[in-house]
């Protein structure tokens, strides 16, 4: 997929572990990714925990690319077997989804906003996907924000071992709605 958007070129492509590597763990370290809770990991961490990832049959990870140049980090998973196990029911259907946006001392107007919906397009350019699932962390205030202006609802707080966070739900139609609304309001 690449959407062309008034901030440019989106694209993904698969992470690779190794060669990734240090450019996540300068993302996943700065103080802006302080809800990836990954701030006092060493590069060997970053190489691990991806590696574990890319082996996984349930959880993926992607970069996200803007005009050709990484910018961002996806990923994405089975709630049935990653993440949520227990902490609600999933349905068919149903996709959970991390996106983090790369710290730059240039920021672009609109750009998290273009990389939230480009991941959403992305997911549900799937036919299989019906719902994206998301859990960040209830001080999170600013996904909030973007959640909600893509469609997600917060279905309630979830106990999770490493945070506090919303169960946040957004059908393929909410999307669609939340994108008609935007384009409605320009």
């Amino acid at each position: 997929m690449s959407p062309q958007t008034s901030i440019g070129s989106l694209t993904f492509r698969p992470l690779d572990p190794l060669r990734d590597a240090e450019l996540v763990h300068s993302w996943v370290t700065h103080p802006k990714a302080a809800f990836w809770l990954m701030g006092d990991a060493k590069l060997q961490d970053v190489e691990r925990e991806y590696m574990a990832i890319t082996a996984h049959p349930h959880h993926h990870a992607l970069i996200g690319l803007h005009e050709g140049e990484p910018a961002f980090l996806m990923e994405h998973y089975d709630p049935r077997h990653v993440e949520l196990v227990g902490l609600y029911e999933p349905l068919p259907g149903d996709v959970g989804m991390h996106f983090l946006v790369a710290p730059t001392e240039a920021p672009l107007h609109g750009f998290t906003r273009a990389v939230i919906t480009a991941v959403m397009e992305e997911l549900f350019a799937d036919p299989a996907t019906e719902r994206v699932v998301v859990e960040p962390d209830v001080a999170n205030t600013a996904v909030h924000a973007l959640n909600e202006a893509v469609g997600f609802e917060i279905a309630g707080r979830i106990a999770k071992p490493e945070k506090d966070a919303y169960l946040s739900f957004c059908t393929r139609e909410q999307f669609r709605t939340a994108l008609a609304r935007e384009a409605a309001a320009r």
